[in-house]
């Protein structure tokens, strides 16, 4: 007589949709790292003609989504191994999952990077308030003096 709740199935080998789903976990990473990329490359929209302007929409939600996309991609493939393994598959079996788990990896690294950036995008006007010369400071310490 057999106790287990879930029966052990035929074959160790994932499903093909279970294949798929892994590698829109690795698919999620790559994007993941993407936006992070393409945050830093809009970070010329925060200064036009020597006045800062701060952040602009696509940096607002490059920032955010970021980490959203890496986040989840990490609780898909921690859900796809669950069942996997709960169905007595092993999703190391195939080189989907194995690429998958390797993608997924990266992920503390990256969210590290993606919450520096999360920082910066909500960090003060580094000029000081007055434009690019940063001399704010200067200005207020000479106006005392006199």
């Amino acid at each position: 007589m057999n106790t287990h709740m879930y029966p052990a199935t035929a074959t160790t080998v994932p499903a093909p949709s279970w294949r798929r789903w892994s590698l829109l976990a690795a698919a999620l990473v790559l994007a993941s790292g993407g936006l992070l990329a393409a945050h830093f490359s809009f970070d010329g929209d925060t200064f036009q003609n020597c006045r800062y302007l701060g952040p602009s929409t696509r940096m607002y939600v490059t920032v955010w989504a970021a980490p959203a996309c890496a986040l989840t991609a990490l609780l898909l493939l921690l859900a796809l191994r669950r069942g996997a393994r709960r169905r007595g598959q092993r999703p190391g079996a195939v080189w989907q999952g194995r690429v998958a788990m390797a993608t997924v990896c990266v992920v503390p690294l990256l969210l590290l990077a993606q919450v520096a950036a999360l920082y910066w995008v909500y960090e003060p006007d580094p000029a000081g308030g007055q434009d690019c010369s940063g001399l704010t400071l200067v200005r207020e310490r000479a106006a005392t003096l006199r």
